[in-house]
């Protein structure tokens, strides 16, 4: 299973150049077979980027998260475990509680996080965190 960071969803969506066209591949394959994930965080943060006007669209923001995550998408919740481990990840890591939320998810749920992220690729590199570099 690959969770998407919120930015590698938002450029897969924009069809972002930064992107790079190897992890579009990844990213292919991966929804085909039924296991590309967002995390509801995600939605809260390109809300949250939107109201401050550092993302716009063309439509409502509602409308937009709702048409990018269709399928093959698969919207990845926040449980209690997930939220718990947020608190308790081993240290150094983010102070972000968005990074902590979505690492949290990849933890608990053994899911690969696909970021740029380079605090996550690091925490990844050291082996608390499954994570590919986009």
């Amino acid at each position: 299973m690959l969770l998407l960071d919120t930015h590698a969803w938002y450029w897969l969506v924009d069809g972002n150049p930064r992107l790079a066209e190897d992890t579009r591949r990844t990213i292919d394959r991966t929804a085909a077979r039924g296991e590309l994930l967002v995390s509801v965080i995600s939605a809260w943060e390109i809300a949250m980027l939107e109201s401050k006007a550092r993302v716009a669209f063309d439509i409502p923001c509602l409308e937009w998260i709702r048409q990018a995550l269709a399928p093959p998408l698969r919207l990845a919740p926040i449980t209690p475990e997930i939220a718990v481990e947020s608190t308790r990840l081993p240290k150094p890591f983010h102070r972000d509680p968005v990074a902590r939320l979505l690492t949290a998810t990849a933890r608990v749920e053994g899911f690969t996080l696909l970021t740029r992220d380079q605090r996550i690729l690091d925490y990844s590199a050291k082996g608390h965190v499954r994570a590919l570099a986009c």
